[in-house]
């Protein structure tokens, strides 16, 4: 069994390899992934593209809620970060059982995108720090929320479909909790409240 794991292991770090060397990929961990899976996959595109879109922000959340930890000044922001790593790692890591089980290979690290973001993020210190997480994580488990409901509604793969349904939920209350507090720390922003025209 170690054996094979092994063997699994090697034979996607060299199909990544190969991928990192081909034309169509630039930089990027999530297109590098998905090279992959064009060819390796033991599923349909769009079920590997779930998959790998999926697990790219799993670990930024990751990323993102422990640099909140080190940084945010706010008690709640840290709390909210911590619950971010322990979830999305959790999350994770069942999302990596799936993709072993079905030769599915997932980014190893954050997309450009996500790290550009980061990157931003730990340019700015106190309660510009906070805003400016909290402001991230609700645009971030807006799109996860959308793209984790097509996929437990769409996805082909069993495996796949119900974890997108399982973790659903959680994600849902991660965007709840994201915005009351984006509310509550900045409570002149108006982009969550609706304005009635006279």
């Amino acid at each position: 069994m170690k054996a094979l794991h092994f063997f699994t292991v090697v034979a996607a770090s060299a199909a990544f390899a190969v991928a990192c060397n081909n034309p169509r990929t630039a930089d990027n961990s999530v297109d590098q992934a998905q090279d992959v899976n064009d060819t390796t996959a033991m599923t349909n595109e769009d079920d590997a593209d779930f998959a790998v879109k999926a697990a790219d922000a799993g670990l930024a959340e990751v990323e993102l809620g422990k640099l909140a930890l080190e940084q945010a000044t706010d008690q709640r922001i840290k709390d909210f970060a911590k619950k971010m790593v322990d979830d999305h790692q959790r999350a994770n890591d069942e999302l990596m059982t799936i993709a072993t089980r079905h030769n599915i290979t997932l980014p190893p690290v954050i997309s450009e995108e996500h790290a550009n973001k980061q990157r931003k993020l730990m340019e700015k210190s106190g309660s510009e720090f906070d805003q400016e997480y909290i402001d991230l994580m609700v645009k971030d488990h807006d799109k996860v929320v959308s793209m984790f409901e097509d996929a437990s509604a769409d996805a082909q793969n069993a495996d796949l479909k119900a974890y997108a349904a399982k973790t659903l939920p959680a994600l849902k209350m991660h965007h709840e909790e994201a915005l009351a507090l984006r509310d509550s720390i900045n409570p002149t922003d108006t982009t969550t409240i609706q304005r009635i025209m006279p």
